[in-house]
């Protein structure tokens, strides 16, 4: 089973941004697939887009992330999932309850450790320390 990584994690895989040479050695130190969702896919693509828009790269950077990002998905580099979104809304909302006045979490980055939960992902990676720190305490295996 291939693990979980967030969305920012998959960016920083495809645009060089600050943790991109922490990705890429991750990708190389473990060769393993990354399981790719709907919701990777909003967000990924929304990013390098965004990015456009706030300066942080050219059109063309992100069109060759776009294609970068699709060639992974062909060669199964990352694994297409799906999600069952309604259980993991309830994942996320009693992990929201129990733990966000403790470690900060947003809703969607609940939503991406409640989907790694309910996949039973054996690990998840990211570098979000409020996110790795909500993982952990609902029982996942932090990687990188």
């Amino acid at each position: 089973m291939p693990c979980y990584a967030d969305s920012s994690f998959l960016v920083s895989c495809y645009i060089a941004d600050a943790n991109a040479a922490q990705a890429r050695d991750y990708l190389s130190r473990t060769g393993a697939p990354l399981i790719f969702t709907l919701l990777h896919a909003l967000e990924v693509r929304n990013a390098f887009e965004l990015g456009v828009f706030r300066g942080l790269f050219t059109p063309t950077e992100a069109r060759a992330a776009a294609k970068n990002l699709q060639d992974d998905l062909r060669s199964s580099r990352l694994v297409e999932t799906r999600v069952n979104w309604a259980a993991a809304f309830r994942f996320a909302t009693r992990f929201g309850e129990q733990h966000s006045a403790e470690t900060g979490t947003r809703s969607l980055d609940i939503l991406h450790v409640a989907a790694a939960k309910l996949l039973r992902a054996p690990g998840f990676v990211s570098f979000d320390e409020r996110q790795r720190k909500l993982a952990a305490l609902v029982g996942l295996s932090i990687e990188a």
